[in-house]
């Protein structure tokens, strides 16, 4: 076996791996529910809150760890980044690398945003302990937690956007190691289809996968490009 297909192999398998984690973090964040209506300290802030408010009834360590496995997740995505761009080869080698370039600040612009979510839960938390008269403090702190998420998703969200339409480009031009058919399959068209297939799913799986559709899109494109690389 050539040492580059090992490695392609094994960066494969660490991305799918790397996917996984990361969809744990998510749902460790995420997959709860809460009635606010429980909360009546929270109840005049529910458009701030935007459904965060769910974050109420995560332990401090869910919190911790569902933050953490997906930054310590984030250097097996770029691996398999690596993988898919070593895949295009034979193509423009500039827009390999440009597409390349594009999954990898998407990748670490999520790593700061799934980390931060960590500190959304404090807030929710704090601003339901807290006595109200001194809320306010928190609700700021909250809307500019809030500004910086926007920020952040904008570009993150371009970026995968314009990478996975430049995949797409590079290997339907058929001058790439995958076969032509891999072109409808990117991070954004898996993105697509998990958020359309959901709802046929049984509701206890809609549940557990809350806010995870990124990394299981990640987890099949991994999976596709490892699979097609393999040989």
């Amino acid at each position: 076996m050539e040492p580059l297909t090992l490695s392609l192999r094994i960066t494969g398998l660490l991305a799918i791996l790397g996917a996984i984690l990361y969809a744990i973090g998510d749902v460790l964040l995420l997959a709860s529910k809460v009635n606010l209506d429980e909360y009546p300290k929270l109840k005049p802030f529910a458009k701030l809150l935007s459904d965060s408010e769910k974050m109420m009834v995560l332990s401090p360590t869910r919190l911790m760890w569902g933050a953490l496995i997906g930054v310590f997740a984030t250097p097996l995505i770029l691996l398999g980044f690596w993988q898919a761009y070593r895949g295009l080869s034979g193509a423009n080698a500039w827009a390999a690398l440009a597409t390349f370039g594009l999954f990898g600040f998407s990748s670490a612009i999520g790593a700061f945003v799934h980390g931060s979510f960590f500190y959304l839960g404090e807030y929710v938390q704090a601003l339901n302990n807290v006595k109200e008269d001194s809320q306010n403090v928190i609700v700021k702190m909250l809307e500019r937690h809030k500004k910086i998420l926007i920020i952040t998703y904008a570009p993150l969200l371009i970026f995968i956007i314009i990478a996975s339409i430049m995949f797409s480009v590079l290997v339907a031009s058929g001058k790439t190691a995958f076969p032509v058919w891999m072109a409808g399959v990117t991070p954004l068209t898996m993105t697509i289809l998990w958020l359309a297939g959901k709802r046929i799913l049984p509701q206890f799986i809609r549940d557990w996968t809350e806010g995870a559709g990124f990394n299981i899109a990640y987890m099949t494109f991994f999976a596709c490009t490892t699979i097609t690389l393999w040989n």
